[in-house]
Order: C-alpha cells, then sequence, then structure tokens
C-alpha cells in the first residue's frame, strides 16, 4: 500500500504569530515564505495544518 503524501507550502509569515504556531512551522520543516516540504498525510500531520491553517496552503495529493 502506498502512503499518501501532501504538500504544505507557507504563505504567510510567522512574525508576530503566537509561539506555539511558529514552533509547529519548525516542526513542519517551514521557515521562510514559499517554502514548501511533502510529509506522509497522517492524523498528526494533519492536526499540525489545522493548527496552522492561517499561515499555509495545502495540496493533497502528491504524485
Amino acid at each position: 500500500m502506498e502512503n499518501k503524501q501532501i504538500r504544505i507550502k507557507l504563505v504567510k509569515s510567522a512574525f508576530g504569530r503566537v509561539p506555539k504556531h511558529r514552533k509547529t512551522l519548525a516542526v513542519l520543516g517551514l521557515r521562510r515564505i514559499d517554502d514548501v516540504v511533502v510529509k506522509n498525510d497522517t492524523a498528526a500531520i494533519r492536526g499540525m495544518i489545522s493548527n496552522v491553517c492561517y499561515l499555509v496552503e495545502v495540496e493533497n495529493e502528491v504524485k
């Protein structure tokens, strides 16, 4: 079975945001605007994305 992956892109700056949200972005590997990471689609990653949904864009399936 193939693991689904999602593409996460940082579209707004973390400057001046809640410290917990900045730490979440760091754990996801997002540092600067326009940084893109590809992660496995798991419940933990989805939970992190929901915390910072106003800062990121998500593309569901990556080929």
